[in-house]
């Protein structure tokens, strides 16, 4: 632990690229204490060897456990105290300050009902005898479920298709995602009528992250473009040229302006089933199930009002 200020410096220093000459020295020093080289000199100035590198990602989770640590021993008497890595999939919308959580928002484009259920969940958990602090990472389904087998995170928020044999899965709430056309293609005229046989020959766009069963059922022949963000599937839809799936409320603004139709809500669509994950154990961290608890509570309210 004696190395740990000097660490943390030097750390500091990589953002700056080593600018200063008693941070030179200090990492010198450093670097006879522990047997090798952290950084060498390239071309645009100092930057870290892969020694270094794997140092330096050592030292992070040192600084985070040291922190960690002062965080429980100062707040000993709460019954919840430490810390609580939540991941969401998608984006997040800024809603504001709840008190020791942050900020934290929309998951993705789901719909406002729903992220208010989470935002219900973590003003819930604020009610606890707590000090937490929490940490909200933004990231896609395969990284969020790497964090949480890495221990980076607790709990993860989103939509996920295959199954790693040591998270657990559950079920949240379900989105509908829509088939659509732009204005200026041929369909958009008969749009909602649309039989799965009359587009199945019209170019379509397509998601490139893997997909459930269901959605896969649905798939086309002739895909002729891919993008991983439901933004960027919209922009083709837009263009006239490509039919797509969208998720219903993220279209709506769209169709409510005469740019998007839906080719036929009754047979063109597939269901989405949003979960939240956590490593399989025996028993959750008090801290974690403490959450889960009161997610499971704020959609199961939620649900019971709509």
């Amino acid at each position: 632990m004696s190395m740990q200020p000097s660490m943390r410096r030097v750390c500091a220093a990589r953002k700056v690229a080593f600018v200063a000459s008693g941070i030179g020295k200090e990492r010198a020093a450093l670097e006879t204490r522990v047997g090798f080289r952290l950084c060498e000199r390239g071309r645009s100035g100092l930057r870290l060897t892969t020694k270094g590198e794997r140092f330096y990602a050592l030292a992070k989770k040192l600084h985070a456990a040291a922190d960690a640590f002062s965080s429980e021993a100062r707040h000993m008497d709460k019954t919840f105290a430490g810390m609580l890595a939540i991941g969401l999939i998608g984006l997040i919308g800024h809603i504001g300050h709840i008190g020791h959580i942050g900020h934290i928002g929309h998951i993705g484009h789901t719909p406002i009902s729903e992220n208010a259920r989470v935002s219900d969940a973590i003003a819930r958990f604020r009610q606890r005898d707590e000090a937490v602090r929490s940490v909200i990472s933004v990231r896609p389904p395969g990284d969020l479920e790497e964090r949480l087998l890495s221990g980076d995170a607790q709990i993860a928020i989103g939509y996920f298709w295959h199954r790693v044999p040591m998270l657990e899965y559950m079920p949240l709430f379900v989105e509908r995602q829509l088939a659509y056309c732009g204005r200026g293609h041929p369909l958009f005229r008969r749009a909602g009528r649309h039989a799965p046989s009359s587009v199945a020959d019209f170019e379509r766009a397509w998601r490139t992250y893997p997909l459930s069963e269901v959605a896969l059922s649905t798939a086309p022949a002739k895909v002729t473009a891919q993008a991983g963000a439901m933004e960027a599937v919209a922009l083709l839809i837009l263009s006239g040229h490509h039919l797509g799936y969208l998720r219903r409320h993220f279209a709506a603004p769209y169709v409510k302006q005469g740019l998007l139709k839906a080719l036929n809500p009754g047979t063109l669509r597939y269901d989405v089933t949003f979960q939240v994950v956590t490593r399989r154990r025996g028993r959750q961290a008090p801290i974690v199930q403490a959450f889960l608890d009161d997610l499971t509570h704020a959609h199961r309210s939620g649900a019971s009002r709509a």
